[in-house]
């Protein structure tokens, strides 16, 4: 898996384990899995479009389909819906600053 062995997969675990804690860990791999699964499956729809239609059409709904993708892995994901609200109160602050 990427040319990491067991003693550095054990350490990135730990590490993550820290700055997350034991709580927040299974809320984490649920939104992960949830955003993976959803992923697999637009995937699927996009193949399938591909095969029955080579349009412009058919690039208009990847695009849709992406940002359904996007919409969902942040409503799954706490830590990627906090990211995105620190991201945006950063902004404000650069904002204010100038």
């Amino acid at each position: 898996m990427f040319g990491l062995g067991t003693t550095e997969l054990l350490i990135i675990g730990l590490i993550v384990l820290f700055i997350f804690g034991a709580k927040r860990l299974p809320e984490i791999g649920k939104g992960l899995g949830g955003a993976i699964k959803e992923f697999r499956k637009v995937k699927k729809d996009i193949s399938l479009n591909d095969k029955e239609e080579g349009t412009k059409e058919n690039e208009e709904e990847k695009k849709s389909l992406e940002s359904k993708l996007v919409e969902k892995v942040i409503e799954d994901v706490p830590v990627v819906k906090k990211g995105l609200a620190v991201k945006k109160k950063a902004e404000k602050i650069k904002k204010i600053i100038e």
